[in-house]
C-alpha cells in the first residue's frame, strides 16, 4: 500500500452510543466544552471554506490548474507560494474510488499532497516517494473496500495538491505540459454547502461543524476530545441545538469561544525557536491531537506539507511573534556554502500579516514576493556568502539584485521554505542566520 489510513473513522452509531447523549451541564463544563470544540473544528471550518471557494467555478473532483505562478491579484488562500505552479482538485470520495495519473517528471521537483478535511496529510505522492518516474494512484475512501496500492483517505472529502517547481519564468511553458498530462478519473457529486466563518457567532460556528463532522466521521484517535464536548450536542450522531441553552450557558458558550481563540492566537510560537527562527514542529501536517498546533497552522499555512517533505521557518519579530513590524529594514546573511541545504530548493517569501491572522503577497514596484536559489541574478559575494535586504524602498544600488521589498507602513512576517530539507535541517544541526535589523 503507497498509504494506509492509520486510524478509523468512526460509525456515526457507535460513536453515538460511546459519547452520550448531550446533557445539561455546569457553565464551567461548558466553557472548556466550547473552548476545546472551537479549537479542535478549526481545520474543518478552514478546509470547508477553502473547498467552497474553489468549488464556486469547478466541479467535485474536476482538476483545475494554475497557469502562472501566484501573485497578489491570483492569490486565495493563506502563505501561497511564489515557487510552484499548482493543481489541485477537491475530491469527494463517497461517489466511489478515484484514479490519479502522475506523468514522470525527470528531475524536477514535484509532489501531489493528499490531505482529509481534519489537515492530515495522509499521502505525499512525489519525487521524494516515488522518484522520478511518477505513478499511477487509486485514491478511497474510509469505508470502501482495500485494493492493491490504493492511497486511504480517512474522510469522505479529500484535497488533492500537487505542486510543480518552475525554474524561471522561461520555465513555464515546460511545467503547463507537465500539468496537462496529469489525469484525474472522477465522479458526480454535489457541491456542500458553504460553511459559517470561524469568526462567526458561536451557535453559526458550532452548527456549521456540526454539519461537516457528521459528513467527514472523525478518527477513532478523538474520541476522547468528543466525550468532552458531548455537553454542546457536537459529535456523531448528535444534534446541536443552540436553542435549548439558556442565557447563563450562552454566555459560558461564549466565553468557552473567546478563550479558544485566545489561545490559538497565543500559540503562533508553537515550534522550536532559535536564532530568531520559528522552526515547525515534527508533526506538522500530521497532527495526530495536537489540536492547538493544527488550528493554529490551518489559520496560517493552511495544506502545509510535512517536515520530511517541506520545512517551513518563520521569522519573529521582536515580541517573539511571527509578526514583524514595519521597519527600515532588514538584513540576512548566509556565510559561505551556508545556504539552506535542500535536495529541492529554498526560497524566502514576503507576506503582509491581515488582521484575521492570515497572510498574503504585497504590492511591490518589482513584482517580487520571493527571493531564493532561482531568482535570476541573485549576487554572491566574493567569498561566497549571500546576502539578502529586505526593506520598504529599494537599497543600494549594487544590493537591490539581493532585494525583497517590505509591504509600506504594514507589519509582514517571513518564510523561509526548504523542500527536500536535508538530515542537517531534520536534525537540527543546521540552524539559520539571524535576521538583522537595519
Amino acid at each position: 500500500m503507497l498509504g494506509r489510513r492509520d486510524v478509523m473513522g468512526l460509525g456515526l452509531a457507535a460513536a453515538a452510543s460511546m459519547v452520550g447523549r448531550p446533557a445539561r451541564a455546569a457553565h464551567d463544563d461548558l466553557a472548556r466544552a466550547a473552548e476545546a470544540a472551537w479549537i479542535w473544528s478549526v481545520p474543518l471550518i478552514e478546509n470547508a471554506r477553502a473547498r467552497s471557494g474553489a468549488l464556486e467555478t469547478l466541479e467535485p473532483g474536476q482538476l483545475f490548474h494554475n497557469r502562472d505562478l501566484t501573485t497578489i491579484a491570483t492569490q486565495r488562500v493563506t502563505t501561497p507560494n511564489n515557487d510552484t505552479l499548482y493543481s489541485r482538485a477537491w475530491i469527494d470520495l463517497a461517489a466511489g474510488p478515484v484514479r490519479l495519473h502522475i506523468p514522470p517528471m525527470g528531475g524536477r521537483y514535484y509532489s501531489a499532497a493528499l490531505m482529509d478535511m481534519y489537515a492530515t496529510n495522509f499521502a505525499v505522492l512525489g519525487s521524494r516517494t516515488l522518484g522520478p518516474g511518477g505513478a499511477d494512484v487509486t485514491i478511497v475512501g474510509p469505508d470502501a473496500a482495500a485494493a492493491p496500492g490504493a492511497v486511504r483517505s480517512s474522510t469522505r472529502w479529500c484535497w488533492l495538491l500537487v505542486r510543480i517547481l518552475v525554474g524561471d519564468a522561461d520555465d513555464l511553458p515546460n511545467v503547463r505540459a507537465l500539468q496537462d498530462r496529469i489525469r484525474l478519473t472522477r465522479h458526480a457529486a454535489a457541491r456542500p454547502s458553504r460553511p459559517a466563518t470561524r469568526d462567526a457567532p458561536w451557535d453559526a460556528y458550532f452548527a456549521s461543524a456540526q454539519q461537516l463532522l457528521a459528513e467527514n466521521p472523525p478518527p477513532m484517535r478523538d474520541l476522547g476530545l468528543l466525550r468532552r464536548i458531548a455537553p454542546l450536542g457536537l459529535g456523531p450522531g448528535q444534534r446541536f441545538d443552540p436553542d435549548r441553552f439558556g442565557a447563563g450557558e450562552r454566555a459560558a458558550i461564549e466565553r468557552g469561544v473567546d478563550a479558544a481563540r485566545a489561545q490559538v492566537e497565543n500559540a503562533r510560537r508553537h515550534g522550536l525557536a532559535a536564532d530568531g527562527w520559528l522552526y515547525p514542529k515534527s508533526n506538522a501536517g500530521q497532527f495526530e491531537t495536537d489540536y492547538v498546533y493544527r488550528a493554529q497552522i490551518a489559520i496560517s499555512g493552511l495544506g502545509m506539507l510535512p517536515v520530511a517533505e517541506a520545512m517551513y521557518l518563520r521569522a519573529l519579530g521582536p515580541d517573539g511573534k511571527v509578526v514583524l513590524p514595519p521597519a527600515s529594514g532588514y538584513h540576512l546573511r548566509f556565510p559561505p556554502g551556508g545556504a539552506p541545504p535542500n535536495q529541492a530548493f529554498w526560497s524566502l517569501t514576503m507576506y503582509e500579516a491581515m488582521a484575521d491572522g492570515r497572510f498574503f503577497f504585497a504590492a511591490n514596484p518589482i513584482d517580487r514576493y520571493a527571493i531564493g536559489d532561482r531568482t535570476r541574478g541573485l549576487k554572491t559575494g566574493a567569498d561566497g556568502s549571500l546576502e539578502i535586504w529586505i526593506s520598504e524602498t529599494p537599497p543600494a544600488p549594487e544590493r537591490r539584485s539581493n532585494w525583497l521589498p517590505a509591504p509600506a507602513g504594514r507589519p509582514f512576517s517571513l518564510v523561509m521554505r526548504i523542500y527536500g530539507p536535508s538530515d542537517g535541517l531534520l536534525t537540527g544541526a543546521y540552524r539559520l542566520p539571524p535576521l538583522r535589523r537595519l
